[in-house]
């Protein structure tokens, strides 16, 4: 039985496993998205998340904690100055994944980890969904369509009334 155990080993040592989610988180903070296992990017999450929170406070104190964990100066300026700037009002949730597919050699699940406020092409396509689903109305699409023939039959219609109009008088 499994109680009271959480989170994914990935087949390393414990030490393995701590070295390689401080590289990953690094790797993370530095280039804003990395390419991924979806068990190693689910794990990286949980691991990475909480650092981005403790961010938000620039203290001595939180520099010093997350440095315990990252280890890399480079990352902890970073972390701090323009990651911390851009969720500063977030309330959470500041990694997304994205999956890929499976790998070509062992069949593993691949995906895509990124914090989220520093993909501009996520922004400009949550627009695009939007204009795509205003032009998806069938009745519009068919009224602007009958509308230009409604107008050219219209003026055949108005030739013979206007005829008719002065044979009256």
């Amino acid at each position: 039985m499994r109680h009271n155990k959480k989170f994914n080993h990935l087949g390393r040592t414990a030490d393995h496993r701590r070295a390689m989610l401080a590289n990953m988180a690094i790797s993370l903070i530095m280039h804003k998205r990395i390419t991924t296992t979806l068990a190693k990017a689910k794990e990286l999450k949980k691991y990475v998340e909480p650092l981005i929170t403790k961010a938000k406070e620039d203290s001595t104190n939180s520099r010093r904690v997350v440095f315990s964990y990252l280890q890399k100066k480079e990352a902890i300026k970073e972390l701090f100055g323009p990651v911390a700037e851009k969720v500063g009002d977030r309330p959470g949730g500041y990694t997304r994944i994205i999956k890929l597919g499976t790998r070509l050699g062992d069949a593993a699940q691949v995906c895509f980890i990124e914090l989220v406020d520093f993909d501009p092409e996520m922004a400009k396509t949550d627009t695009k969904k939007k204009a795509t689903r205003r032009s998806r109305r069938s009745g519009s699409k068919q009224t602007a369509a009958e509308a230009p023939a409604a107008e050219e039959k219209a003026p055949e219609a108005e030739t013979p009334a206007a005829e008719e109009a002065p044979a009256a008088e």
